[in-house]
């Protein structure tokens, strides 16, 4: 059926669209993309082959490409469109713009004009993966894209190696090998895990284990389709008994034995009576 067209604020609407299946669009989407005065997109193929699946009629309006590569030009002709009281739709080739897709420049700059910015959202990669994943939802951290190079990447992973909550990573299948054999050997083979692959579509596929088993399955055949990669969180190593004597020692310059155990254990992560005990005996050492 032909979708219908609605009135619109001249205001820059962000759209959602689908990640794989395309029966995943909202209602709300298709208004827009049927009503927007002008249309934007990551790529205009792709618009264009979803608005012919529902039946989104294009009617004479053009569709301006806006990816990484587009120049500023191009935000600067749909700024001044959204200036001139046009209605702006703009459409990541999947799932959210500006969440790790373009976009960004073009909601600053209509932030910067003092122009109107709103969002329809639907698909999202990272939150399809967090609901199948098995993981804490509570706090999370998405980490988008690693780094290309692979000395870039190994750094990044360096230094989140200990990072204290699950972390969710976009990777292109033709590196998912080369990120998890890196993170196997930087962060442990023993760490949770899981790949979420081709997600919403006919063959979706969740694999749940370990840095090790999942480095291992890819190795030979490697992965096909775009992948997002759920990491447990890292495990600090516990401070060891030095650390625990020079923390208490420091507090109980200044505060009464009980306090200093009860603020070293806060600060230090460990059981308040363990951090008690080992002041009862520094207490004790320093009687005799």
């Amino acid at each position: 059926m032909a979708w219908q067209k609605v009135a619109l604020d001249p205001v820059l609407h962000l759209v959602a669209t689908p990640i794989g299946n395309a029966r995943d669009i909202t209602l709300r989407a298709l208004d827009i993309l049927a009503s927007a005065d002008l249309l934007a997109a990551e790529d205009t193929r792709s618009l264009r082959r979803l608005m012919d699946i529902h039946g989104v009629a294009l009617a004479g309006r053009e569709i301006v490409a806006l990816h990484d590569h587009s120049g500023a030009s191009a935000a600067a002709r749909l700024l001044d469109a959204l200036g001139a009281g046009r209605s702006v739709a703009y459409a990541s080739e999947a799932g959210t713009p500006v969440l790790s897709d373009p976009g960004f420049t073009l909601v600053r700059g209509a932030i910067g004009r003092g122009l109107a910015v709103t969002a329809a959202p639907g698909p999202s990669a990272l939150l399809a993966a967090l609901v199948v994943a098995g993981v804490p939802a509570e706090r999370f951290a998405f980490m988008g894209f690693l780094p290309a190079a692979a000395g870039e990447r190994q750094a990044v992973l360096r230094e989140l190696r200990d990072f204290p909550l699950p972390m969710f990573f976009l990777e292109s299948p033709r590196r998912i090998a080369a990120t998890l054999g890196e993170m196997k050997v930087i962060w442990g083979s023993e760490r949770a895990a899981v790949l979420c692959r081709e997600l919403t579509k006919r063959f979706e596929d969740v694999v749940r284990g370990t840095l090790g088993s999942l480095a291992d399955a890819v190795a030979g055949d490697g992965v096909k389709g775009e992948v997002v990669l759920v990491v447990g969180r890292g495990e600090a190593a516990p401070p060891d008994d030095d650390a625990v004597r020079a923390a208490l020692a420091q507090a109980m310059g200044h505060l009464r034995l009980k306090d200093a155990a009860g603020a070293v254990a806060g600060a230090l992560g460990l059981p308040r009576r363990q951090v008690y005990q080992v002041a009862l005996a520094m207490q004790e050492e320093d009687d005799e």
